[in-house]
């Protein structure tokens, strides 16, 4: 086997492993107490953030096809992967300084780093698929891409899940449905903004809100970019 090839082979075991790990016991307490948190929000809450999301996210996914390139063609994978590396470097800089004057701004700002991250995020995601060959024009490809958010910001257990139905993928998404509504977006986002609580409510502290945002974006992006990487691979590698 490609020296190389063996290299990626051995990270994608080592990350679907991973992946497939049951909750630790502190996975599992934290998950119930943010599910106990969420059912004392009002159910008119939960569906406007919902909505919202779903918009937001809906709109970026269909912007972005626009601005991303076209799928890279006869191309060995160590190639893809170096440009890949590089265009990551690229967003975690972006998403950083993003995040350090957003974070600096106070909570006004700060609340305005959500829907600003969750483009780069996605943004990133349409231009890592393409270096891999695969076309965003596909319907399919845009939700694969939705799953590998989800796979990136969800509890260990959802994450499993998720990890579960993009397996084989080729063959499961010819089952999927043509309307892109019919996404579970209220597990989506309810996924995503209870990953991000912790991490974000900081942001929003004037005295330490720049920071916290250049380091957590940051964080953010790179581990979204492993996601993605790994994601793909399983598609790459057969």
């Amino acid at each position: 086997m490609d020296p190389y090839l063996q290299q990626v082979s051995s990270e994608l075991s080592a990350w679907q492993k991973q992946m497939l790990r049951r909750p630790s016991l502190f996975n599992h307490l934290s998950k119930k107490i943010q599910t106990k948190i969420n059912s004392w929000i009002p159910e008119k809450v939960h569906g406007a953030i919902t909505v919202t999301l779903k918009q937001m996210i809906r709109g970026v996914l269909f912007g972005a096809k626009h601005t991303t390139g076209r799928p890279l063609e006869n191309t060995s994978l160590k190639v893809r992967e170096e440009l890949i590396l590089k265009k990551i470097d690229v967003y975690r800089k972006t998403a950083a300084v993003e995040g350090g004057i957003t974070g600096a701004g106070g909570i006004l700002l700060g609340l305005a780093d959500f829907p600003i991250l969750i483009g780069i995020k996605i943004k990133l995601l349409f231009d890592i698929a393409a270096i891999y060959g695969f076309d965003v024009d596909d319907y399919k490809e845009r939700v694969y891409i939705l799953h590998i958010f989800e796979l990136a910001f969800s509890s260990h257990e959802h994450r499993r899940n998720v990890y579960l139905k993009i397996t084989d993928w080729d063959e499961k998404s010819k089952d999927l449905p043509k309307d892109i509504n019919q996404f579970d977006w209220r597990n989506f986002q309810q996924e995503y903004r209870d990953y991000l609580d912790i991490a974000k409510m900081a942001q929003l502290m004037p005295a330490i809100g720049a920071p916290v945002g250049i380091v957590v974006n940051n964080r953010l992006i790179k581990k979204l970019g492993v996601t993605a990487m790994n994601a793909y691979r399983m598609r790459m590698i057969k």
